[in-house]
């Protein structure tokens, strides 16, 4: 499993009537590989993981797989309301075929940090792939802290963190404390240069679903030591970058996927597709950045 690059959160595509699109899903995932993304996460939050049935979730990664077929990584959110959950399905996707699992903290209960340790561990137990522990303050209200990641540091397969606050701080308080004992991920897109230049790796990425080739540029740029072009793509990119900050990041990203023909906007219940002046917003940043794009 190499950590490095960019990793798009990927989206699962619906039908109209709102079962699972496959085949529209592998083709998403496809043409992601095929623009040069270095991995993917499938079922995260662009994923709409927790809209998913527990069998659809099941069916989904085997089609990822499928398609995919071993030319990039594949890491597959765990997040479910119950631990006992968690750990089926983490179990289940080392046996689908899935190279590195996503966890998140347990969702709707907010935990003391003996429950978030006990949570961690038990998923961690349950099968022998790489874990990325999913820190997301905002989205989740649970902050991994650091004598969290300590007490976890046990754990051999606990190998890396998707930090997805907007503190970027902690990305040099994660390596002052622990070193190299967690690979760090960039996990929030309008921090997401500061904080591959403080220590991240890689960046998981949710409007490279939109833009593949800018993303994959930038993060180039920056491994060369080609400042000036990275952060030329980093402001043309930011205006868009900011929507991964916001509540309603699922729907503007598969809008702005569905502008450059690279997905649909369907989303699923309780999610409702963007209208009135928000999706006019997001469609004009759409059509600016797509009109000046530095790639492509």
């Amino acid at each position: 499993m190499k950590w490095t690059g960019v990793f798009p959160a990927a989206t699962t595509q619906f039908a109209a009537d709102g079962a699972i699109d496959i085949a529209a899903t592998q083709g998403v995932l496809d043409a992601l590989v095929r623009d040069g993304v270095h991995g993917l996460v499938v079922m995260g939050t662009c994923g709409e993981n927790n809209s998913l049935e527990p069998e659809e979730k099941r069916t989904l990664l085997r089609a990822a797989c499928e398609v995919v077929d071993r030319r990039v990584p594949i890491i597959v959110g765990v997040s479910e309301l119950t631990t006992a959950r968690a750990a089926r399905f983490a179990a289940d996707a080392a046996r689908i075929g899935a190279d590195a699992l996503m966890v998140l903290p347990a969702m709707v209960y907010v935990p003391t940090e003996a429950e978030l340790e006990a949570h961690f561990s038990t998923v961690a137990a349950a099968s022998d792939l790489p874990i990325m522990l999913y820190n997301n303050p905002t989205a989740y209200r649970v902050n991994i802290t650091l004598p969290v990641l300590e007490r976890l540091a046990a754990i051999r397969t606990i190998v890396a963190v998707k930090e997805s606050s907007a503190n970027t701080c902690r990305y040099t308080d994660l390596l002052n404390a622990f070193g190299d004992r967690f690979v760090l991920m960039a996990g929030l897109d309008d921090v997401a240069l500061e904080g591959l230049m403080l220590g991240a790796q890689g960046w998981i990425s949710g409007l490279t679903s939109a833009f593949p080739q800018e993303s994959v540029a930038l993060v180039a740029a920056l491994a060369q030591g080609d400042m000036e072009r990275a952060l030329a793509i980093y402001r043309w990119f930011m205006p868009l970058l900011h929507l991964d900050a916001e509540h309603d990041l699922v729907q503007a990203i598969k809008l702005a996927e569905q502008i450059m023909g690279r997905g649909s906007e369907r989303v699923r219940m309780p999610r409702l597709p963007l209208s009135g002046a928000r999706r006019a917003a997001v469609t004009a940043m759409v059509e600016r950045a797509a009109a000046t794009r530095p790639c492509g």
